[in-house]
């Protein structure tokens, strides 16, 4: 993925997931000292880690459950292409990317999502060579659906094993949801719309658009299935009453806890949302650069990043709250408290104000500055998770961020 550090205006392309010596500075950082934490009794603090894992737990069911509903709106389309069928699947993508987009805020520090083992890579990396799937314009044959020879076999198991090239290459991506965003839309060669690959694309028969229906339609039921996989396995992970990370992560002393969670906020507000997925693409003005660039659903990809990094601060996931860091830092220091679901609230409608869609705005002098004050709304809010850090007890986080 691409990190932008803000302050120096530095674009450089790092692997998918973070290094794990940069992990452990997000975790560590703070360990020694309590803070302000001294003002709470144990209860009150393993509450919180409590809510949090609830959170995480629901919004990853909540996943799931989409995806589970996309598997199946893909599997009626296979059974029976029609232009239909297409949309129905389009509009289930759509749907699932609804809750994913705001468990973004639980990875960056070593969770079951981006650990050495976690799956983040094969559920949502990006940017995606597209052609390392299938055809794109000028190149027919392009992809793994279009090598038989290469690759005879398309199932779960070897769109793993080529995801990111086997790890040679970060954008060679095979699986996720925006292997599936590009198999259901195709390449977007439209400077006002999304993709429009045609149903026909799915056709054995004569009437086909692209050959090898057959081989595409087995990759698009793989990776449907497999990302169903993988997010089963982030709901075991955070399932309550399980030796699971669950377990391990609210029996964390509380400052290590709560610093995982404000890391999560911290990351994703600066380096990755308003650096990697909206600074770079405004910096390039390139289509490639947008996260969701197939269905043209970036502008929503955003809002749903600032919502989780929301949620997170407090404690909710629908309309359900709870025991939340706001509750710890109203105590220590109510302006603060405020300040900061302000920042938070008002990065959201920064988003919000985005016009769609988000590739034909970027290029756009009179809609860039709309997107630039989403960037500048969420480094504010970093700012203020910063300093919620350094009530904690951790005056490390603005590093750990930038890094």
């Amino acid at each position: 993925m691409r990190i932008v550090i803000i302050r120096t205006v530095l674009v450089m392309k790092i692997t998918t997931r973070i290094p794990i010596t940069l992990l452990s500075l997000f975790v560590v950082a703070g360990c020694g000292e309590a803070g302000g934490l001294e003002a709470f009794s144990n209860a009150q603090l393993t509450a919180v880690k409590q809510r949090y894992a609830s959170v995480v737990y629901s919004s990853y069911k909540d996943s799931l459950d989409k995806a589970t509903a996309l598997k199946s709106a893909i599997d009626a389309f296979l059974a029976a292409p029609s232009a239909a069928g297409l949309d129905a699947a389009k509009a289930a993508w759509l749907d699932a990317r609804t809750p994913y987009g705001q468990t973004e805020v639980y990875r960056f520090y070593g969770g079951p999502i981006d650990d050495d083992k976690g799956p983040e890579g094969q559920i949502n990396a990006w940017p995606m060579d597209e052609n390392y799937i299938d055809y794109v314009e000028g190149k027919p044959d392009a992809g793994i659906i279009n090598n038989p020879t290469q690759y005879p076999t398309i199932d779960k198991a070897t769109l793993v094993k080529l995801n990111e090239a086997g790890g040679t290459s970060e954008t060679a991506i095979s699986t996720g949801y925006h292997a599936i965003e590009f198999l259901l839309w195709g390449q977007d060669l439209s400077a006002t719309g999304p993709g429009a690959r045609s149903y026909e694309d799915y056709l054995t028969t004569q009437d086909a658009t692209a050959p090898n229906g057959d081989r595409r339609a087995a990759y698009l039921a793989a990776v449907g299935a497999l990302l169903v996989d993988d997010l089963q396995s982030l709901v075991d992970a955070w399932a309550e009453g399980a030796d699971n990370y669950r377990t391990t992560f609210v029996a964390l002393p509380p400052h290590v806890a709560l610093n995982r969670m404000l890391t999560g906020m911290g990351v994703l507000s600066k380096g990755e949302l308003a650096g990697q997925r909206i600074s770079v693409a405004l910096q390039t003005k390139d289509q490639e650069d947008e996260h969701s660039c197939f269905s043209d659903n970036t502008h929503n990809d955003i809002i749903l990043n600032a919502t989780g990094v929301e949620n997170v601060y407090l404690g909710r996931w629908a309309s359900e709250t709870g025991d939340s860091l706001s509750m710890l830092v109203a105590r220590l220091d109510p302006a603060l408290d405020e300040r900061i679901r302000h920042e938070l609230a008002a990065s959201i409608t920064a988003a919000k104000a985005i016009p769609a869609p988000f590739d034909a705005a970027i290029a756009d002098d009179s809609k860039r500055p709309l997107i630039q004050a989403t960037v500048d709304a969420l480094q504010k809010q970093a700012d203020s998770i910063v300093d919620v850090a350094a009530l904690f007890g951790n005056e490390n986080l603005n590093t750990d961020i930038d890094d």
